[in-house]
């Protein structure tokens, strides 16, 4: 990092506050999993009480109460549920057609390939959080049905919004839980007397739900693990500091701790989206959590040329990375560390969060530098194979056999040199 910092220029710093006490985030959601492996749904229930303020009803939703769910629905939210459904739908279709089963001899005798397998139980957080985010469920659960899921399970916190029952219910959830936080994780993970242990957890949450994917990790698969969302926007002297402001603002509104930045050539269009942060700030009915989100993290940085801008951009490796300059495509193309692209002034982050098709669980923390988001491929398992017919024996038996020798392996060679007998 000290090579590219000779060539930017914060115009605007992140602040650094606002940071949370991960130890103590970490030893109470160690206290809430063993509780929950070891107790069930009674120490569900007993977090539902003490941070939920929740108690009486069961812990899975009805099929009744899904249906009233759906019913209750205003009938434009409705449409516009089903529409980001049917986009999202299509997309992970269109992608799950791109991951083929294969076979293959690259030698005469030697079969080789692999299987497309879904995951059998999935377990998706559906996080309740300031808003009610209506396009969560979606994401999580609609690409498991594509993929073929066997049974899909979704856990939203006890007080959620009918809305968000009514969209897992939609989203094809097999069964639908009233528990939330790091318990629902935990549940998730090791099962209780009411909900069943799942193999994979997906889907977004707070610092805890994070933190309890982090700690069940290895007894049960988990998508990734999220910090706070994040928004850069890679912007020449083209591009428009008002939409600027506008879309990191966008962003900021999710959480105090939100990330967002502007990556730029022009010391213009920086002074002027610093202009129109705070001018915007002013008016935004979310300000009291976009501008602590500005304070704490926002920053404005102008490079020296379009190549540091993209190594900057590079090393960011941003959640959400916008494209805002002459020639979008071909900046777009010189790119590489990103959770999700979007290229040109027209394309905003808002239409992949609400419902244009691909996926808004994205990596934060740098993680874009060595994985993807949440698409149906996290629903899969790609699994190899081989067969073998004599000619094949013939073929791979006495490299097999030399290299266990070396090895010192007596079993490794017994296994090759017994099949090259039979098949000589």
């Amino acid at each position: 990092m000290t090579s590219i910092h000779s060539k930017i220029e914060y115009i605007k710093a992140p602040g650094g506050g606002g940071k949370k006490e991960m130890s103590d985030i970490a030893a109470l959601v160690s206290e809430i999993v063993r509780a929950v492996k070891d107790q069930g749904d009674e120490a569900v229930r007993g977090y539902a009480r003490k941070f939920d303020k929740y108690e009486g009803r069961p812990l899975e939703y009805s099929a009744a109460e899904c249906r009233a769910a759906v019913a209750a629905l205003d009938p434009q939210t409705r449409a516009d549920t089903e529409f980001a459904i049917d986009r999202v739908r299509a997309f992970a279709k269109a992608q799950l057609a791109t991951i083929s089963p294969l076979e293959t001899v690259e030698i005469p005798g030697v079969h080789l390939g692999h299987r497309v397998i879904p995951i059998e139980r999935i377990g998706a957080y559906v996080p309740g959080g300031r808003y009610p985010l209506l396009s969560a469920p979606v994401m999580s659960l609609v690409p498991a049905k594509v993929a073929g899921c066997d049974e899909v399970i979704a856990c939203l916190p006890p007080n959620a919004h009918s809305a968000m029952v009514a969209g897992c219910h939609l989203s094809g959830a097999d069964r639908i839980f009233r528990v939330g936080g790091a318990q629902a994780i935990a549940a998730m993970a090791y099962g209780t007397q009411t909900i069943p242990a799942v193999d994979k957890i997906v889907g977004p949450g707070n610092a805890y739900v994070n933190e309890a994917k982090r700690q069940v990790f290895g007894d049960v698969g988990i998508d990734q693990l999220a910090g706070p969302s994040e928004i850069f926007i890679v912007a020449d002297e083209t591009a428009d500091p008002e939409i600027l402001a506008i879309d990191l603002l966008g962003q900021a509104e999710h959480d105090v701790h939100t990330r967002v930045g502007v990556i730029t050539t022009s010391r213009e269009v920086a002074l002027r989206t610093l202009q129109q942060v705070e001018a915007q700030l002013k008016t935004l009915a979310t300000a009291n959590v976009a501008e602590a989100a500005w304070r704490n993290a926002g920053e404005i940085v102008v490079c020296a040329d379009e190549a540091a801008m993209i190594e900057y951009s590079d090393y960011i490796a941003a959640e959400h990375l916008e494209i805002h300059t002459r020639d979008p495509h071909a900046t777009a193309g010189k790119v590489r560390n990103y959770g999700s692209l979007f290229i040109g002034q027209a394309a905003s982050v808002v239409y992949s969060d609400k419902c244009c098709g691909t996926n808004h669980t994205l990596p934060t923390m740098r993680a874009a530098r060595y994985t993807g988001g949440l698409w149906v491929g996290s629903y899969v398992k790609v699994c190899t194979h081989q067969w073998l017919e004599p000619n094949g024996v013939r073929a791979v038996a006495p490299s097999a056999i030399r290299q266990s020798a070396v090895e010192g392996l007596e079993g490794h060679l017994r296994a090759a040199a017994v099949r090259l007998e039979r098949n000589t």
